[in-house]
C-alpha cells in the first residue's frame, strides 16, 4: 500500500498502514537492519501528530523517539554531530528523530546562529553522515513537514491558547511566511536530497492526509530494505543410529 486508496477515509487508511507497517518491522527486527525515521519541518506542520501514528504502529520495544531541540552546550563543545552519533539505532532497532541534524541548516540559520562558512560546511558533513550510513546497512527515511502560511498561523494560535503547551513548546518561532525559511528550505533540498537519501516532502495542511502520506512512504522504505524471507534455522544434525 503507497498511497490512500479512493474510497477510503484518511482513519481506515491509517488503521490499514499502523498494520502493514507492524508487519514490515518483524524482518526488520530478526535479520537485526537499523533504521533512522527524520520527522522534520516548522512548528505547525503536523509532525507531532504523525509521531503518534508512528509510536502507536512499532513495537515501544525496538524504536527509540530523541527530541531535538537547541542545546547552546552540546552547540559549542566537540562536533556539533557527536549528540547524534550517541543516538543511532542499534541491531534491529529504530532511531526516530523528531527534529534532527537538519535545525543545523534551518533553524540556526535562519536564526543567525549559523554562519555562511559553516553552512557549507554543515551541508557537506550530513551528507556524509548519511552516506555513512547508508554504507553500514541503516536505512535512513527523512520527511519533510511543509505548511501554508495561513495553516502554521492558525494551529499556532490554537496552541497559544493553552497556557500549558506554551511552556512544553518554547522553541524559537520560525514563520513560513518569512523569505528566510524558503530560502533555507530550498537550499536543504539542493543540497541533501541526495539518492541515497531523498527526501519525501509532505503537505501538512491536512493532518490526516499527511499521516496517511507519511506512513506510506515509510511502509514502502521498509518494504523494500527489509528482507522478504525469514532467516534460515540452522538444526542439530541427525546421527545415525
Amino acid at each position: 500500500m503507497t498511497e490512500n486508496q479512493a474510497g477510503d477515509s484518511p482513519q481506515a487508511a491509517l488503521a490499514d498502514l499502523r498494520a502493514h507497517l507492524s508487519e514490515l518491522q518483524l524482518p526488520q527486527i530478526v535479520h537485526g537492519r537499523r533504521a533512522i525515521i527524520l520527522i522534520e519541518g516548522p512548528q505547525g506542520a503536523g509532525k507531532k501528530h504523525v509521531l503518534r501514528q508512528i509510536a502507536a504502529t512499532f513495537d515501544p520495544c525496538q524504536f527509540t523517539v530523541h527530541n531535538i531541540t537547541f542545546d547552546r552546550r552540546q552547540s559549542a563543545e566537540g562536533h556539533w554531530l557527536a549528540r547524534f552519533w550517541r543516538a543511532l539505532p542499534s541491531a534491529g532497532g529504530t532511531s526516530i528523530f523528531f527534529r534532527s541534524w537538519y535545525r543545523r541548516v534551518l533553524d540556526d540559520r535562519i536564526l543567525g546562529r549559523t554562519d555562511d562558512a559553516a553552512l557549507t560546511r554543515a551541508f557537506d558533513e550530513i551528507n556524509e553522515f548519511e552516506a555513512q550510513q547508508r554504507d553500514y546497512g541503516t536505512l535512513i527515511v527523512k520527511l519533510y513537514f511543509d505548511v501554508s502560511p495561513d495553516v502554521q498561523e492558525e494551529r499556532l494560535r490554537a496552541r497559544a491558547s493553552n497556557p500549558w503547551l506554551g511552556v512544553i513548546r518554547n522553541d524559537d518561532l520560525i514563520s513560513v511566511r518569512d523569505p528566510a525559511y524558503r530560502r533555507a528550505f530550498d537550499d536543504l533540498r539542493a543540497h541533501t536530497d541526495t539518492r541515497w537519501s531523498p527526501w519525501k516532502i509532505i503537505d501538512g495542511d491536512d493532518e490526516e492526509e499527511a499521516a496517511v502520506s507519511a506512513l506510506s512512504g515509510i511502509a514502502d522504505a521498509w518494504k523494500n530494505a527489509m528482507p522478504a524471507e525469514p532467516p534460515r534455522l540452522v538444526t542439530a544434525p541427525t546421527q545415525a543410529a
